[in-house]
């Protein structure tokens, strides 16, 4: 399992496609997404004092995109999905704030 934050605004806006794509999509080319246990660490670094937030649960196996385990700048490894998410891959959506 790999999670993916989103803001309830922006997973609403696309509820009528079977592919979810970030609004940043374009300009990186890939959806960040985290393990369980980098979850609180993405939260508090990029999401501190944001609120309507939901964090999804993707079931890797589901992707229809390649994922890849890619070294941030602090030399962890993150999963990139090259590509949108697709909606049958959501195995849960969990509302974090």
């Amino acid at each position: 399992m790999i999670y993916h934050v989103v803001s309830v605004a922006d997973w609403n806006r696309q509820a009528s496609t079977s592919i979810y794509t970030p609004p940043t999509f374009g300009e990186e080319g890939f959806i960040h997404c985290c393990t369980k246990a980098q979850v609180a660490g993405v939260l508090d670094r990029y999401y501190k004092g944001l609120s309507d937030l939901l964090l999804l649960h993707l079931d890797e196996r589901k992707l229809v995109h390649p994922l890849k385990y890619e070294r941030a700048t602090n030399d962890e490894l993150f999963p990139h999905i090259y590509g949108g998410i697709n909606r049958d891959a959501v195995s849960s959506i969990e509302k974090i704030s």
